[in-house]
């Protein structure tokens, strides 16, 4: 479809659902294929979340928003939705991201215990890990993890010249399939899974955790617990204090005093070097399929949460394999050449 007809579509969308003459201006787009639009008559305003098909499907957004719904989290009400054409018309929460509080120096601290307060509160939920009505939850298994490792070695490899033989790969692959065993007994939970500063919101209206809206949790899994946390406090687009980090994890264990520990920070490391890995992949390929270079810029940092992640000793063999086929001077974001 091109742009033109996807353009009437959503004018035709609106016109169904009662926003015939609502302004409608482009808010938002990601890494996806997705678009957001604000809509506004009146004093009325919405969201319109464009996921065009096939390339993208909201029905797993739909399921896991009113799953969160249910469990009492602030999740965008869903006011008129088209599965068939990709169309949601969803509650705007307003423009108060994380990261724009952020960046308009609002309390870090205060921010961040907010939003793990939720993931507290999301993984004490006595039917948190429990499929949405409509929609079985996926599991976060080897299977998946392998694929999203193969990001790094598919895609962020050839970009920087380097060319694996047979043996070196599969060498990538055993390390990886080795250091995953930690994850084996860690508790399992519902992983939204893209848990970090850009998609939290703040809701001046709300108290306690609802006061903490979410975005973007169309991929969620049943996974391990540490996941979301580990994303919220090793992300990839902005640089976070050590000591903040700490804080924020010591806030998180306290309120579980039954989480072995020792297991807890080894699944910690895995889980953070298998996302770091994955993300190096999917930026390089976000620049070399999507032509987004915006994301190039933060793999030096992502590289270096990688680095870190792979001291843990269940990823000696994970550390070893990269000391030997990656070298340093590789580790750094691929070649941005200007385009005509």
């Amino acid at each position: 479809m091109t742009e033109t007809n996807r353009a009437e579509a959503r004018t035709a969308f609106l016109c169904q659902c009662g926003w015939r003459d609502a302004v409608v201006s482009p808010l938002a787009a990601d890494a996806s294929f997705r678009s957001y639009h604000r809509v506004q008559r009146g004093n009325d305003r919405a969201v319109l979340m464009d996921a065009p098909p096939p390339l993208e499907d909201v029905r797993p957004f739909r399921a896991i928003d009113r799953h969160l719904v249910s469990l009492g989290f602030s999740a965008p009400k869903i006011f008129a939705e088209d599965i068939e054409t990709g169309f949601l018309l969803l509650e705007d929460f307003g423009d108060g991201t994380f990261t724009r509080l952020l960046s308009n120096g609002e309390n870090e601290a205060d921010l961040y215990d907010l939003a793990i307060d939720v993931l507290i509160a999301l993984h004490r939920a006595e039917n948190a890990a429990t499929d949405p009505e409509d929609m079985p939850l996926p599991v976060y298994d080897t299977t998946r993890y392998m694929a999203e490792i193969a990001l790094l070695a598919d895609w962020f490899l050839p970009a920087v010249d380097l060319t694996l033989t047979d043996d070196a790969r599969a060498a990538y692959d055993k390390a990886w399939a080795s250091a995953l065993t930690a994850l084996t007994t860690h508790p399992q939970t519902l992983v939204l899974r893209d848990f970090h500063v850009d998609n939290l919101m703040r809701l001046k209206d709300r108290t306690g955790i609802a006061a903490c809206g979410l975005l973007d949790f169309q991929d969620a899994v049943r996974g391990p617990v540490a996941y979301d946390l580990m994303s919220l406090l090793e992300d990839a687009r902005r640089t976070i204090a050590p000591d903040l980090a700490a804080r924020g994890r010591a806030r998180y264990l306290a309120a579980f005093p039954e989480l072995n520990r020792t297991a807890f920070d080894a699944a910690w490391a895995v889980l953070a070097a298998q996302r770091h890995a994955k993300v190096i992949g999917i930026f390089t390929r976000l620049y070399l399929r999507d032509g987004k270079p915006q994301y190039l810029g933060h793999i030096p940092r992502v590289w270096r949460l990688l680095e870190s992640a792979v001291t843990h000793p269940a990823l000696a063999p994970v550390a070893e394999w990269f000391a030997t086929c990656v070298p340093k001077a590789c580790r750094r974001s691929p070649p941005c050449p200007p385009r005509a």
